[in-house]
């Protein structure tokens, strides 16, 4: 494990807060906008889920680093513990990090993988006191360290994460054509164990000559109205009949296609314990999110019919077609980290095809 540098650095948020610490990581200054995550555990994941693109992310809970960084094995083509193949945090801010590790797969520390990526971090921050201040002014931006501030929802995030090329992972007959606007290895994953080959494409390619049996619109980053090839492609899917289902960007660029609108969240919801009820029924499902827009459900069209609500805000959580077979929701149901309560989803699409 290598040694941690431990020199003093500090958070600057853009409304002039200052919270000091102490340096681990890449050391290097970064730029970005500051969210909070509430989860208590799953760090690997989180911190390699392309939805975090741009964003310097703030762990409420206090211990990160103790059980250090699992290897590098890939199955499927796919790294088997991370939801990509790179860190997407610009930057991380803990409470307390553990300079010792301890896991039957770590293979690292926590500070040695943030080097090897180049991704500076914070720890010794008053965590609570930054999360009080985002929930009650809103997420903002700000740096670690002294260097410009930089607003990366001005820019195609999901351009950034998104594959660049077309890429089939074969598995049986029915075949799913997975629109990559940033997607988690996971949901790959979970079409892969349920014997559906996955023809991965990047988020702009016109799929309207594919040969496929569902479509599938990922989660990503940043402002959904930036994916305006993609939202051009899915109207035009929406003409047809194939089945179609989307989780969490995929959730709103469905909803936009419809003629829907979406809008920005002040603090968004990031956690593993979002308490979801399906629309019509008494059933509460706890989720995983990672999200800063959410879908106007006021707007949806005549033909389409709210699915999932909040239980905490309210919010939007999945939108439906009264006749046809599209769907989307807006939490995450291959978790990774969090609850699988809802994994039945990819079931239920997948008995569609």
């Amino acid at each position: 494990m290598g040694a941690v540098p431990g020199g003093k650095t500090s958070l600057f948020l853009e409304d002039g807060s200052e919270f000091h610490g102490h340096s681990f990581g890449a050391d290097k200054a970064a730029a970005g906008e500051v969210v909070f995550n509430t989860g208590m555990v799953g760090y690997p994941e989180t911190l390699t889920d392309p939805s975090y693109r741009g964003q310097i992310l703030v762990l409420t809970y206090p211990l990160v680093g103790n059980y250090g960084i699992p290897d590098d094995s890939i199955t499927d083509e796919l790294l088997r513990h991370f939801e990509s193949s790179t860190i997407q945090v610009t930057a991380l801010v803990i409470a307390d990090y553990s300079h010792s590790h301890n896991h039957w797969n770590s293979v690292k520390s926590l500070h040695d993988w943030l080097v090897e990526h180049d991704i500076p971090a914070i720890y010794g921050v008053d965590t609570r006191a930054v999360t009080k201040k985002l929930r009650e002014q809103g997420v903002m931006l700000g740096t670690l360290g002294k260097t410009a501030i930089d607003d990366p929802n001005t820019r195609n995030l999901v351009a950034e994460v998104s594959t660049k090329e077309k890429h089939v992972y074969k598995r049986g007959p029915k075949k799913v054509l997975l629109v990559d606007c940033g997607v988690k290895h996971n949901i790959i994953r979970a079409f892969l164990d349920r014997d559906i080959t996955v023809i991965r494409v990047p988020w702009d390619y016109d799929f309207s000559n594919e040969d496929y049996d569902g479509l599938f619109i990922s989660n990503g980053p940043g402002d959904p109205k930036q994916c305006e090839t993609t939202i051009a492609n899915l109207k035009k899917a929406l003409k047809g009949d194939k089945p179609i289902f989307g989780i969490c960007l995929g959730n709103q660029l469905l909803a936009l296609a419809a003629g829907a609108d979406t809008y920005k969240l002040k603090y968004g919801h990031r956690s593993q314990n979002q308490p979801c009820v399906e629309q019509g029924t008494k059933r509460c499902s706890i989720t995983s999110q990672n999200h800063g827009y959410a879908v106007d459900e006021k707007s949806l069209p005549k033909e389409w019919q709210p699915w999932f609500q909040n239980a905490n805000d309210d919010t939007n959580e999945g939108i439906r077609h009264t006749s046809k077979p599209f769907f989307s929701v807006q939490f995450h149901p291959e978790a990774t980290p969090g609850p699988v309560d809802t994994n039945h989803l990819f079931d239920m699409f997948v008995d569609l095809l």
